[in-house]
């Protein structure tokens, strides 16, 4: 009878993960990138960073970090008088992990930011890991690389 029991509290712990379809988890992940991107584009440094899981990590053009030296220095960029004008997603691709708790999702961000250098506008490729724990989506590890520059359509 305790097998039973104990059998019941696993498939019910299971439940959560499994009672969406990839395809209402896709969506959700998608709305999660949406509205992580509005926040980076907003400069809401509270909102954007709540995103983020407490052992992220990241891949920049400038190399690994982890998310307290990330937080200090965007935090430092953003009140230093920097700030992102816009940020806009285009080409998602999101991808499902077999148990629903995971996801993967790689776009092309098109960003222009302001610093005292002058304005930026450049395009990145950008792949972002989600994991769900805690009944939560974080994203767990971020890849951000610059885009190589589109050919001339005309040519």
């Amino acid at each position: 009878m305790i097998r039973v029991v104990v059998c019941a509290l696993f498939l019910l712990m299971a439940l959560p993960a499994a009672a969406q379809s990839p395809a209402a988890i896709e969506q959700q992940i998608r709305e999660l990138e949406q509205k992580y991107n509005a926040a980076y584009a907003a400069n809401d440094l509270p909102t954007y960073f709540s995103y983020l899981a407490d052992d992220f990590g990241q891949w920049l053009p400038s190399g690994r970090t982890d998310k307290a030296s990330y937080q200090n220095s965007w935090t430092r960029f953003i009140t230093g008088g920097g700030k992102v004008l816009s940020a806009e997603l285009s080409d998602v691709q999101v991808k499902v992990s077999p148990s629903g708790d995971s996801a993967v999702v790689s776009y092309l961000l098109h960003v222009k930011t302001q610093s005292n250098r002058g304005t930026s506008d450049e395009t990145y490729q950008e792949t972002d890991v989600w994991f769900k724990r805690n009944n939560a989506w974080k994203i767990v590890y971020l890849h951000y690389s610059a885009a190589a520059p589109r050919r001339n359509q005309q040519q």
